[in-house]
């Protein structure tokens, strides 16, 4: 995984070097005509000194990325500002070279339609200031709008509220609340108060059930201890249930041996009980009201690309046909794939594992995120069939220190039973 990063970051790295020799030549058109040398020079040298000091920031950073340990948050500030600047510098640099296009269709036209012996002018025109100006003020939406997700969105959790209704639901269940939260990745968190935020809004709720669908960590077992006696405060009637997603299982770092792994994870598992989460590891078990039963199911991973050990069959062992039943699998692609095709209906499957990117649009008419293109149910209600599957925004975030238009979220799922 180290090897992958650093190579990825070494082809960015690239890519931007590229960038700033093109908007250099931007912000030279912008300043050409100031009448003061040294403004001049603070623009367009300070740009280079900024953007070339990030850079050896980020490879300084990478060089000394412990993979025993994984990506803490020194890393992901480093590698979210080198984004920031790559993505707005993208912007600025392709309203230059839209102009530039502009400039040379116009050389062509003035060159072969209208040739003129009285004018020795050049045949690719002088690139317009207001070009510049109008390719600052584009790249500025994106600057702007990215350090806001870093500073204040990773942390302006929502509460997302959905209720379900069910022919065969138990009566005693009926307006049974469900709270999810899902993909923690607490090895990233720069803000304990912050944290406490969300997890006062989770408490709130006051639902029957807590469940948490997976991705405690980035890495390592360790990235959690010091949360523990914050998310050992989520508690509810009916209990607090979870399950292991991709990034709990250590895939992502080198160990110094299988053992060393393995211990890891023992160690992970022995947090949730810590935690006081009971975690489910392809099982079932019973919840109990006024005499009324349903089964909850937990599985470990299975998802399209990634670890793939949950078992299904295994963890229904044991389930009545009939039992209403709710399952944990932190992939929707699971779901997918394997849920809702199965010969035994689910009822509900909670998820988790997309994030919704951290990045996209959501409205009331439009949803729109990159990680669409990867995976076909990303965030929110999925019904087909009468299987229904939820996929959490998730709580936490990794890799870009920063979340914006899709916010951390709390989930709230309200059981009710459909009346004839």
């Amino acid at each position: 995984m180290h090897n992958f990063v650093l190579t990825l970051v070494l082809v960015l790295s690239s890519i931007s070097l590229l960038l700033d020799w093109y908007a250099f030549a931007g912000l030279k058109t912008f300043t050409r005509e100031w009448k003061s040398i040294r403004r001049k020079r603070f623009v367009t040298f300070g740009y280079l000194v900024v953007n070339i000091g990030i850079l050896i920031w980020l490879l300084a950073g990478i060089s000394s990325f412990r993979t025993a340990k994984g990506m803490e948050p020194y890393h992901e500030w480093i590698l979210s500002i080198f984004l920031v600047l790559l993505i707005s510098k993208l912007f600025f640099v392709l309203v230059l070279f839209i102009g530039d296009i502009v400039r040379l269709f116009y050389g062509i036209i003035r060159y072969f339609v209208k040739p003129t012996k009285k004018t020795k002018a050049p045949f690719f025109p002088a690139r317009r200031r207001f070009v510049s100006d109008i390719a600052i003020l584009v790249a500025a939406v994106p600057f702007t709008s990215l350090f806001y997700g870093m500073l204040k969105g990773k942390y302006d959790f929502k509460l997302h509220k959905e209720t379900l209704y069910f022919d065969d639901l138990p009566e005693a269940f009926d307006g049974f609340t469900i709270t999810q939260i899902s993909d923690i990745h607490s090895g990233s968190f720069d803000n304990t108060e912050a944290v406490q935020r969300g997890i006062e809004l989770a408490k709130a709720q006051k639902s029957d059930l807590f469940v948490f669908t997976g991705d405690l960590v980035n890495d390592a077992a360790y990235e959690i201890e010091p949360y523990l006696s914050h998310f050992s405060q989520l508690k509810a009637p009916y209990g607090q249930f979870s399950i292991l997603g991709n990034h709990d299982y250590g895939d992502y770092i080198e160990w110094n041996s299988e053992a060393e792994k393995a211990a890891n994870l023992e160690k992970l598992k022995q947090h949730h009980k810590t935690l006081g989460y009971r975690l489910l590891l392809d099982e079932n078990l019973v919840l109990e009201k006024n005499g009324q039963k349903i089964s909850l199911i937990g599985v470990q991973n299975w998802g399209r690309g990634f670890i793939q050990l949950g078992d299904l069959d295994k963890a229904l062992k044991g389930v009545p046909e009939d039992a209403f039943k709710i399952l944990l699998s932190h992939d929707p692609t699971h779901w997918e794939e394997k849920v809702r095709f199965h010969p035994t209906t689910i009822h509900l499957t909670l998820a988790g594992h997309t994030h919704g990117a951290q990045f996209g649009v959501e409205t009331a008419g439009w949803r729109w995120s990159p990680v669409q293109y990867r995976y076909l149910d990303w965030a929110g209600l999925v019904n087909e069939k009468k299987r229904y599957l939820y996929v959490n925004r998730g709580f936490g975030f990794l890799a870009f220190s920063g979340r914006l238009g899709i916010w951390p979220e709390v989930t709230v799922i309200t059981l009710r039973k459909k009346m004839a």
